[in-house]
């Protein structure tokens, strides 16, 4: 069963999430930015044991995991990192939505129905 998050509990656990999405974001940009470097490096570290921007990554992408689960152990979901698209659920005159989250939005002002998606968003004020 899903943990339900009236809008008040979802504003606030973003101030918990809310720098580790920051650091997510920064990670993320790192990781699209050695990109050029990597392939190759993956190509030539196949054989011969490794390679100093690939334990970069390596290390990018562990604290990574650990920042995602941190977010996840709040009951949040993450859609999009790419985004930092997130959804809280909630209850909407006993059927379950989501309250809708995007990095950089100053609170949570949107929800949707479960099957609706981002595209599917809705005001809060309709909520």
């Amino acid at each position: 069963m899903s943990r339900y998050f009236t809008l008040e509990e979802a504003n606030k656990t973003l101030d918990i999430i809310r720098p580790l999405m920051d650091e997510i974001q920064s990670i993320r940009n790192n990781i699209i930015a050695q990109q050029p470097e990597a392939w190759p490096a993956i190509e030539k570290s196949a054989g011969n044991g490794g390679n100093p921007t690939l334990s970069k990554l390596v290390q990018d992408f562990d604290r990574l995991d650990k920042l995602l689960h941190r977010i996840l152990d709040t009951g949040a979901q993450v859609k999009d990192i790419n985004t930092g698209l997130l959804d809280f659920p909630a209850l909407r005159n006993g059927h379950e939505v989501y309250l809708c989250w995007k990095y950089g939005e100053d609170q949570i002002a949107f929800w949707h129905e479960i099957d609706a998606g981002f595209a599917g968003r809705q005001p809060i004020e309709s909520f």
